[in-house]
């Protein structure tokens, strides 16, 4: 057990769209990502996804609709969903999901990361 501060933890690392992993919780990976910019439309078949801001603003687009999150708000999405995160400016994002989870489904981007790093 340790305490970790999230902030020093978010000092660690400047890069968009590469969650780093602080932490794991039954078969859950916590991991801390800075946003900016659109993300690439995507989906996870078998696993639900919790995205809770730090800092910012972001909008999570959906097929039929988009939802904006404001600090100290979170959104659990679905497995399956089609989903689409967009930051205008600066989010910071706490993010649970399950180890297995690969980062932009079947999708294949420039973005994609293969493996999170742990901080």
């Amino acid at each position: 057990m340790e305490v970790l501060n999230l902030n020093d933890k978010f000092s660690l690392f400047q890069e968009h769209w590469t969650p780093k992993i602080i932490g794991q919780l039954n078969g859950q990976d916590v991991k801390l990502a800075k946003l900016m910019g659109e993300f690439v439309w995507h989906n996870h078949k078998e696993e639900d996804e919790l995205f809770f801001i730090i800092k910012g603003t972001l909008t999570i687009e959906f097929r039929d609709k988009k939802v904006k999150l404001k600090e100290s708000e979170m959104l659990i999405i679905p497995k399956g969903i089609d989903h689409k995160p967009v930051a205008l400016n600066e989010v910071w994002v706490l993010l649970f999901e399950p180890s297995t989870i690969k980062h932009t489904g079947e999708v294949k981007d420039k973005l994609t990361k293969q493996r999170f790093d742990t901080i």
